[in-house]
């Protein structure tokens, strides 16, 4: 298989991968959409358990209050009872007594009975509206299943076809090169791009210049050295001057560039001793000049 036709399935396979790897994300995150609801639902739930429990407590002291109010009644009855057939002042004291006692009692437990029946209506009722709100509650959880459950079909059944034609464009692909794209997409969403103008698409940074020709070149598979992303050759749009390439041959070497300053440097050794050369010419025609002079003095 060319290697234009293996760059053509991993496009075909980085769009299906893309996809089956979004719809697995949401597949796995969908039941979270619930958990408030779930959360607000529990909550409401312990919460009515809670202050159910107390209304009972609160109900039990009632019925106890009730009880105790009338065993005093009957105590408070049965003195004023026996007022008519006393006999002596003795007898007359105590059965006072008794009913005064009995009086006493009966208003402390009716005051106290009052207060508590009035709380055990309100509780009575802050119950009944928290079955309320959970009844909603429940329904709406329950709604919200279902509609979840058939978003997850959908999903499902998307993820099916993808996985199929994953499998009609793996065939002929290297199994270890289809691991590392599919890894790499897992993390970027992108397994392949183009090189354009000696950049990485993925990743926009500056390719070495022998990198970029070999990608150029497309004789196998290389993989971005900073983004890990398999790359392509593209070329350049109509109107754009392709500079980012640079080819070896054209390059030169630090040897040529060596040479350029030794034959600067002999150039100038050279002008130098024919300037001074020139020098000491003039200077001995100047002396033979002064010693002709001197002998014909």
């Amino acid at each position: 298989m060319v290697m234009t036709e293996i760059f053509d399935k991993l496009k075909s396979l980085q769009d299906v991968l893309a996809k089956k790897y979004d719809l697995e994300t949401k597949i796995e995150e969908a039941p979270k959409q619930l958990s408030a609801q779930d959360e607000l639902l529990s909550r409401l739930k312990k919460e009515y358990i809670e202050k159910h429990a107390t209304y009972e407590d609160l109900r039990t002291k009632v019925l106890s209050l009730k009880a105790d109010l009338e065993a005093t009644e009957k105590i408070r009855e049965q003195g004023e009872a026996g007022m008519d057939n006393i006999t002596t002042h003795r007898e007359y004291e105590a059965l006072e007594k008794q009913i005064s006692e009995a009086n006493s009692r009966e208003q402390d437990i009716r005051k106290e009975l009052s207060g508590q029946e009035k709380d055990l209506a309100m509780l009575q009722e802050s119950l009944k509206s928290d079955e309320e709100m959970i009844a909603s509650s429940e329904k709406e959880l329950n709604t919200s299943k279902e509609k979840l459950n058939e978003q997850l079909s959908g999903y499902k059944a998307k993820l099916d076809t993808l996985q199929q034609e994953e499998q009609t464009i793996t065939p002929g692909l290297d199994p270890e090169i289809v691991y590392k794209f599919q890894r790499i997409i897992q993390r970027n969403t992108q397994g392949i791009v183009a090189v354009k103008r000696g950049v990485c698409e993925g990743c926009h940074m500056i390719l070495p210049a022998q990198f970029a020709n070999e990608v150029r070149e497309g004789e196998k598979i290389l993989f971005c050295p900073y983004c890990s992303r398999i790359l392509y050759y593209q070329e350049v749009e109509a109107g754009e001057d392709d500079t980012g390439y640079y080819m070896m041959d054209d390059t030169g070497s630090l040897a040529d560039l060596d040479d350029d300053f030794v034959d600067e440097d002999e150039s100038e050794d050279i002008d130098i001793d024919d300037e001074e050369a020139s020098a000491d010419s003039e200077f001995d025609d100047d002396d033979e000049e002064e010693d002709d002079s001197e002998e014909e003095d």
